[in-house]
């Protein structure tokens, strides 16, 4: 991946939503995610994305990410989605307790 992106963020709420979106994109998770232009991607996420520094096209630097997400329909085929044209993201699979209560015994 590049260095460039056409959108960087540095206020601490937009990079605050991208962080927020990294924490609902874990490592194989069937995901639904809403786009900013009004599409839909379903797939699974390949590897739990995480925020970096990229510079926009006029050389500003701000944080920004990628998401890849393995097409449902199509798993060969991946879809690579900047963090910040995700609106919402939907699980497909259950939720997984990471700390399940001990079982008296």
């Amino acid at each position: 991946m590049g260095r460039i992106a056409e959108r960087v963020y540095t206020a601490d709420a937009d990079i605050a939503r991208l962080e927020g979106l990294v924490e609902q994109l874990p490592d194989e998770a069937r995901v639904e995610l809403l786009l900013a232009d009004g599409g839909t991607v379903t797939g699974a996420v390949s590897v739990r994305p995480t925020v970096q520094t990229f510079l926009d096209p006029n050389g500003g630097e701000g944080i920004n990410g990628v998401v890849r997400i393995d097409d449902a329909r199509d798993p060969s085929h991946a879809h690579f989605i900047w963090l910040d044209m995700i609106s919402e993201v939907r699980r497909l699979d259950p939720l997984v307790d990471p700390m399940p209560e001990p079982r008296p015994g």
